[in-house]
């Protein structure tokens, strides 16, 4: 059994629809922005960009808050578009969903939590550590751009989107890094997907 999240008047959510809904909300945040900014949205999609945009989410969070949910996305007019699920107490059974857009960080939605009886929340959230890192996941964005350059002869590709997949039921030792890249005139999305330790698990297109 995993966890199960339910939002506002306690609708429940699948677990498949969690990263489905983050995508979403990130796409509304796009479409109705209005205001310029800078700072961790204009960081370059590589280990140490990436490990700028990490030490802001624990300036706006803390070194210990716990995640169940966290993406980059790119977008060439606005940069880059940080998205969270997070909580700071984890026996709270509370979580709020954030984005970052243009330095700008805004909480979308409070989320409750239900667990499964005897079991603890924290042991179905991550913490941004050594395990799991976003210097890493940029790390592997730089992997990924560079085999593509390399063996698909696909020049300049540009981050789409980069995120930590965690399972519902808890256990990080199936938890994956995910990179999606396209060409940088559009076209074809490929999708990598890695162990924590950087191994290549499948590449998608």
């Amino acid at each position: 059994m995993g966890i199960m999240m339910t939002k506002n008047k306690r609708s429940k959510l699948k677990p498949q629809m969690k990263k489905l809904k983050l995508i979403a909300i990130i796409a509304v945040t796009i479409t109705s922005l209005i205001s310029c900014g800078g700072g961790i949205s204009k960081q370059p999609a590589n280990a140490e960009g990436f490990g700028a945009i990490e030490k802001e989410i624990k300036n706006k969070f803390g070194d210990n808050a716990y995640y169940t949910d966290l993406a980059i996305t790119y977008n060439k007019s606005i940069g880059n578009i940080i998205g969270v699920t997070v909580t700071n107490n984890p026996e709270s059974l509370k979580m709020g969903q954030w984005n970052s857009t243009q330095g700008s960080w805004k909480q979308n939605s409070e989320i409750s939590l239900e667990v499964p009886k005897g079991s603890k929340a924290a042991d179905f959230m991550f913490q941004l550590n050594e395990k799991i890192n976003l210097t890493k996941l940029g790390e592997l964005v730089e992997k990924s751009s560079l085999q593509l350059s390399n063996k698909q002869k696909i020049k300049n590709p540009e981050l789409y989107m980069a995120f930590v997949k965690f399972p519902n039921n808890g256990d990080i030792t199936k938890a994956e890094y995910t990179v999606m890249l396209k060409p940088e005139n559009g076209g074809t999305t490929f999708t990598f997907f890695y162990k924590l330790n950087g191994e290549l698990i499948k590449m998608d297109n």
